[in-house]
This record gives structure tokens, C-alpha cells and sequence, in this order.
């Protein structure tokens, strides 16, 4: 598991949490993929039947989801039989409602490997955008759907061998028959923007048929030709469903899986990876309408992950394993929580830095946060022992009830980063009025009023504890505990127990700090394990550097705004050993950026000098500073981590490159 998977995974839990925050009757399901060519292919490479492989990583996900406080109902797998039975069952009933066909196909064949190329068993050229794509899905390019035989130049994915066509019969759904239907269901459908418009575009576009079956052996073989497989995208979403089902069972109900999908008042949210939307909001309504199940009432699209402002790549050594990178370093798992739902919108791309995940624990978690929740527990403690005498401030209230809207709102927006911005300023209210009431010296001039003052902080941090319980469980029990309440489970509290007062004479147990600072020297180590695994994989086998990149196009080029600029200052950023603040003219103006050449040059090196920028680059911060373009430079071809800019001595700021 890595950090790419967890950007639906930890958002769809919180949402979860919150909705049982909000008296909902909630089951949360998911389940592993563990059909069609990707797990057909890994196995074949690691020479073990497919069954062997896919238990391998289902048991890794079932141990991880936990420590990661991620808890469903039920996740089972796309090859249970319960899966197997309901994928049969919604198959026979689109045949007997007239929406499977057979029709004679043309599909690839690689005469070097002898045998049929289904899916991603094919590269070739997207008919559409004209980059590389696999036989299934334009992967590289506009992420459109393609149909076997469509891919344009294929070639065999094993031996790079062109391809010739043969023909054979396959089935097909009637998808054409659904475009009115999935025009109106896009239009009233909940959920994101970027799910519907995506999906609505390519509805306007035209819709074809869908081929459903594979040349394959592995997969639920198709039941009127046994030579067949039922195409991975169809026995997929189908296991929400059966995962369902599983889950009915489980707790002694078999039939309590209808009150959700058949049709009814259950409602149906999905949280999904941008790059499935197609299959979320076409194929898959389309196929629950054609079977008389029930249709989603939310579809909620999350942006990517990137890798420090880099494309998630496992092959290039973008990537942050979640077990090598984290759990193992003993980070707690509820600050990446926090990280995953607080660092940026949820339709937006997620850019994963140490730097700017150490900022989000040390400023906002310690700094705000956790220094609110400890200076209350711990004054309250050692001025009374116990929750003192106290009646609830006016305002403090008012506040509370606000976040109770807020967070409310923010839930049925699927909107999580503002559950986390109303956490924060919940706690800023609570350190302003800590500070502003000095309790440290009305303890010395009236202790009863002091004792109120601090009544009323139990308040806020018990209030706090409740609202940050969704996004971090684990802190939010160790809060719970120190509050006193041994005998009470604080993930079974509700929104409105945020205004629920604590019992005065209730004793606070033994305060400290929830939220501990990411030491630097750990930062250092987790920043410098990426850095080794992105020189490792810019390393080709015979140990040279690999220079082969993918192509861009000329008016992708055009798009860079390189030009020369002046650097006019330069200072260290504080704490942070690799990194400098420069100031630098590039003829319209000075801009602010942060280098990490730290380590190459002094200020006295670079203050003064002109080099290339590229200073059309999305602002980031970095180090806590918001950087405005990025100095260009060359990595020495002897000397491994060392950096020379592009120096342009003599050549004015504000010089274009062409």
C-alpha cells in the first residue's frame, strides 16, 4: 500500500465517521480487484497462479487498513463466490432485458507469443488524443475508455511484436441505450464536479456499445461461452454490492443488503480516484438501471497524488510506501490522516512533500491544536485536580453550535478540508480565549473565576476532542481518556454531545501532549530515503543515467516561461539545512523563491549572479514559504547530488529562452 491509494480510502472513512457523528445508519464496504489482465499479468511474471498473488496483497491490505484507522463493514474480494453468484445474476438479468448482444470481433494476436491480447496485454496509439495507451484505456493520455481492437499500431505488451487481427465472438452491453438516462442521472446525481462533468462530456460526446467479455482464463467465465471472461469493469463495482451482502450475513441478517441497493430510500455514495470516473458514472448506473437495482446518490471524485509536484510514478521513485515510509519509522498514522484531508481540496491534486506534511503536525497540530487541548488538561490539573465549578460562556457556545453547522455543511458538500479548517479555528477560539481570560494569574486574585475560566476550557477541548474524532481517532482517545471518561467510547459520541457539559467534579487524568513535533533529524532521514529511491530509479541497468524521457509536444514546450532572472538576495531558511531564500528580478518584477542548494552554495556564492528560472510554475511553499518559480539547473555528470544552475552572466533579467 502507498500513499496513492489512501486519497480515497482515509477521505470515504472520515466521511464514514461523520455521518455516525450525524445519527446516520451508515455501512461502509470496499473490497480488493483481484481479476482481469493487471493481476493476470503480475502473477504470471512472478510465476504464481493468480489466486496466490491477489491473496498475497489482499491479507497485506486487510493488516494495514487497521493501523491506518481505516475500518469498513466488510472487504471481501471481487472472486468471493457471493461476487461471483450477483455478477451471474445482474448479467442474466441485462441479457433477459434485451441489453447483451453477441456480435464477431476483431482482437489482437501476437503470433511471437502465440496466443489473444485482451486489454493490457496491447499498447499502441489512442485513436483519439494519439498518445501511448494500453489496449483498455488511453493510461498515458485523456484516460478515455478504448475497445479491444480500437488502439491504433498495437503491439504485443510481452514482446513488443506488432499485432495482427483475428476474429472471434464476443459480448456486448447496449450501452447506446442508456445516453437519455445517463444525460438526466448526471444532471441530478450528488457528489463532485469533476465526476459529473467529466462523465457528462462524454456522454455529449456519444456513447458506444460495451464489449464485456475477455479472451482470458482468469476472471468469471462468461455463461454462454466458457472460453470467455466477464470483463474485469463489470464483476468490479458489482462487488459493493456483493461486499454487502457479505456484510448482511455477517451480522446475522442476510437480507439487509436490499435496504441499500434495491430500490428504496438507501442511499449510495461512491469514493472513487478520479481516473475510474468513466467506469463510476456511465457503465456503472447504466448497469444497475438495466438490472432494476438501485442507482448512486452521490458519486465523489477525488484529485491525485503527487509526489513532490512529480506525477505518481512507483517506477520513476515517486512514491511513499506506507509501511517502509511511515508506519515503520513510528510516525502516527493519525497525522497522515489529517495530512490526506487537510492539505487541499477534495477534487484538487494532492502534492505529497515531508516538508510541507512536517508544517501541517508542527504548526497546526502542536502549535494550535495540541497546545490549546494540553494548556487546558494541564493547568485544570494542576489548579484543581478536577473539572472545577463553572457555567458555559455565552460566545464559547454560540461557537461550538457554529462548528456543529459547519461541519454539517462540509459533510453533505463531501468537503473534508473544511472539517479540518473549522477544527482549527474552533481551537484558535480556544487559545485566544485562554490567553485573553490569563487564568495563570486569576488563579493568584479569585480562584473561583479562575476555575470557571477553566470549566469552560474543558468545554472547547471536550467539544474538540468529538470534532476532531473522524479525522484522528487514536489522538481523540488519548484526549477522551485525559478528560476522564473511562467508561465511556468516544467514537460513539454525536455532533450535538458537543454541547453536552462535562461533570464538574470529574477528574482529569494525567496531562501531556497528544501531538508530538516531527524531529528534524527524522525529516532529514524520511526526505533522504525518497531522494535515494528517485536517484535509484534514474539509473539504468548497466548503472548509467537514463536520458530517455517521454516525448512532449512543441506547444507544450511553449508553455514555460524560462527566462533570465537576477538574484538580488539570498538567506537561509530557518531549521531547514538544505534550503535558501532568494530574491530574484526577473524584469517585471521580484519574486520570492526557495532553492535547495544549500548544501552546494553560500548566499555570498549566488547573491548577485543571473541564471535561468522557470517562472511560470504553479507557487508551492516550501519550508513554510510560498516560492514563485524555480532556478534551472544541471546534476554534474561525475558527481552524483551535485547541482550547477544555468548561469547567464552578462544577459539581462527578464531575458526570454526560446
Amino acid at each position: 500500500m502507498h500513499i496513492g491509494h489512501l486519497r480515497t480510502y482515509v477521505p470515504a472513512d472520515v466521511f464514514v465517521r461523520l455521518l455516525r457523528k450525524m445519527r446516520v445508519d451508515v455501512t461502509f464496504v470496499c473490497g480488493s480487484d483481484t481479476h482481469g489482465t493487471p493481476v493476470l499479468t503480475s502473477a504470471e511474471a512472478a510465476g504464481v497462479p493468480p489466486k496466490e498473488l491477489y491473496s498475497k496483497y489482499h491479507r497485506h491490505y486487510l493488516e494495514t487498513f487497521p493501523k491506518l484507522g481505516i475500518v469498513f463493514d466488510n472487504y471481501g474480494t471481487t472472486d468471493d463466490p457471493e461476487n461471483v453468484e450477483r455478477t451471474l445474476q445482474i448479467v442474466g438479468e441485462l441479457k433477459k432485458n434485451g441489453y447483451i448482444y453477441p456480435k464477431q470481433l476483431e482482437t489482437p494476436y501476437c503470433d511471437h507469443c502465440k496466443r489473444s491480447l485482451p486489454d493490457r496485454y496491447v499498447r499502441g496509439e489512442c485513436p483519439y488524443c494519439h498518445a501511448d495507451a494500453r489496449g483498455d484505456e488511453c493510461d498515458q493520455g485523456c484516460g478515455r475508455y478504448l475497445e479491444p481492437g480500437e488502439v491504433l499500431n498495437p503491439r504485443c505488451a510481452i514482446c513488443g511484436s506488432p499485432t495482427r487481427l483475428i476474429t472471434k465472438e464476443h459480448y456486448y452491453f447496449k450501452l447506446t441505450a442508456f445516453e437519455d438516462f445517463l444525460r438526466d442521472f448526471l444532471t441530478k446525481v450528488d457528489g463532485t464536479k469533476n465526476a459529473k462533468n467529466y462523465a457528462m462530456g462524454w456522454v455529449n460526446e456519444g456513447l458506444r456499445d460495451w464489449n464485456i467479455t475477455r479472451d482470458l482464463d482468469w476472471g468469471i467465465k462468461y455463461p454462454d461461452d466458457p472460453t470467455l471472461t466477464i470483463y474485469v469493469w463489470v464483476d468490479a463495482p458489482i462487488h459493493y454490492m456483493s461486499s454487502t451482502e457479505q456484510w448482511a450475513k455477517k451480522i446475522g441478517k442476510p437480507n439487509e443488503w436490499e435496504k441499500f441497493w434495491k430500490p428504496g430510500n438507501g442511499k449510495l455514495v461512491h469514493f472513487i480516484g478520479q481516473d475510474i470516473v468513466y467506469h463510476h458514472c456511465i457503465f456503472w448506473p447504466a448497469m444497475l438501471k438495466g438490472s432494476g437495482y438501485n442507482l448512486p446518490a452521490a458519486i465523489v471524485a477525488s484529485g491525485m497524488v503527487k509526489i513532490r509536484n512529480h506525477n505518481f510514478s512507483r517506477s520513476r521513485g515517486y512514491v511513499v510506501w506506507i509501511h517502509d515510509d511511515y508506519l515503520d519509522k513510528g510516525l502516527n498514522p493519525d497525522y497522515l490522516r489529517y495530512y490526506m484531508v487537510s492539505f487541499t481540496g477534495h477534487t484538487r491534486d494532492l502534492d505529497f512533500a515531508f516538508d510541507a506534511f512536517a508544517d501541517k503536525v508542527n504548526i497546526e497540530l502542536v502549535g494550535t491544536f495540541g497546545n490549546f487541548i494540553y494548556r487546558a488538561l494541564h493547568f485544570t490539573k494542576k489548579h484543581f485536580g478536577v473539572v472545577p465549578e463553572g457555567t458555559i460562556d455565552p460566545q464559547l457556545e454560540t461557537e461550538i453550535k457554529r462548528s456543529i453547522e459547519t461541519v454539517i455543511d462540509a459533510a453533505n458538500e463531501y468537503e473534508l478540508k473544511k472539517v479540518c479548517d473549522e477544527v482549527l479555528r474552533l481551537a484558535s477560539v480556544g487559545n485566544e480565549y485562554f490567553q485573553s481570560k490569563a487564568p495563570w494569574i486569576l488563579v493568584k486574585e479569585d480562584k473561583a473565576a479562575a476555575g470557571n475560566v477553566l470549566f469552560n476550557a474543558i468545554v472547547l477541548s471536550r467539544a474538540l476532542a468529538i470534532l476532531m474524532d473522524p479525522i484522528m481517532p487514536n489522538i481523540a482517545e488519548a484526549i477522551w481518556h485525559q478528560l476522564g471518561y473511562e467508561g465511556s467510547d468516544i467514537h460513539n459520541t454525536v455532533l450535538d454531545d458537543m454541547l453536552t457539559l462535562p461533570a464538574i467534579g470529574t477528574e482529569i487524568r494525567d496531562p501531556r501532549p497528544v501531538i508530538s513535533k516531527i524531529d528534524d533529524d527524522l525529516l532529514n532521514e524520511l526526505k533522504a530515503n525518497i531522494d535515494a529511491r528517485i536517484r535509484a530509479a534514474e539509473v539504468s541497468d548497466r548503472g548509467e543515467p537514463t536520458v530517455s524521457k517521454e516525448n512532449i509536444t512543441f506547444e507544450e514546450f511553449k508553455r514555460l516561461d524560462l527566462r533570465a532572472g537576477k538574484i538580488v538576495s539570498c538567506e537561509k531558511v530557518p531549521k531547514k539545512d538544505r534550503l535558501l531564500k532568494i530574491e530574484v528580478d526577473i524584469g517585471t518584477e521580484v519574486r520570492t523563491m526557495v532553492t535547495g542548494l544549500a548544501e552546494m552554495y553560500s548566499c555570498d556564492e549566488l547573491s548577485g549572479k543571473t541564471a535561468l528560472f522557470l517562472t511560470n510554475l504553479e507557487p508551492k511553499k516550501i519550508g513554510g514559504i510560498e516560492s514563485h518559480g524555480m532556478i534551472l539547473a544541471v546534476e554534474h555528470a561525475n558527481e552524483k547530488g551535485k547541482w550547477i544552475p544555468v548561469w547567464l552572466d552578462g544577459v539581462p533579467p527578464g531575458s526570454k529562452a526560446a
